[in-house]
């Protein structure tokens, strides 16, 4: 495994509401979410930008999506929240839509109005079976990001 994926169980820091793991890595490099409702998200966003003074274009969100088939990754460097509550509180926070993220597609197999319960439910036998390759090419699309840049990793991972 590269160095842009080791992060210490020790820096978790627990202060606030979300996690936050810093990498062992020379640089600084970190990894966090919320540990509260997704829909509140952007309070951790602007938390840790603001504690480590991280600017906006060192950012990328990484968050599920319905639109996209099981598996499928989507970088963009800006967009609107598509529905999506935690990118909606995100670009409320941070006051802006321009910021990188990461979709992860987790399909949409729900019947109308079940949308909550599929989200939050647990993944069908036959997608458990073939996400430790997609979470395998979702971290080759994030170290693609963070070392070669966004233009990079949306060339070589979307649609893949």
């Amino acid at each position: 495994m590269g160095c842009g994926a080791q992060f210490s169980r020790s820096s978790v820091r627990r202060r606030r509401p979300w996690d936050y793991r810093r990498s062992q890595c020379p640089g600084r490099l970190g990894a966090g979410g919320p540990s509260t409702y997704m829909n509140l998200s952007g309070n951790a966003v602007r938390y840790w930008m603001q504690k480590e003074n991280i600017a906006l274009e060192n950012i990328l969100v990484i968050v599920d999506d319905i639109a996209l088939p099981f598996g499928a990754i989507r970088i963009k460097t800006r967009g609107s929240d598509a529905g999506h509550n935690g990118l909606k509180n995100i670009a409320q926070m941070l006051g802006t839509e321009s910021y990188a993220r990461l979709k992860f597609g987790i399909g949409n197999d729900f019947p109308r109005g079940c949308q909550i319960d599929y989200v939050l439910g647990r993944f069908t036998p036959e997608q458990q079976t073939e996400l430790p390759e997609r979470i395998k090419v979702a971290d080759e699309a994030i170290r693609e990001y963070v070392l070669a840049g966004a233009q990079s990793a949306m060339c070589k991972f979307n649609n893949k």
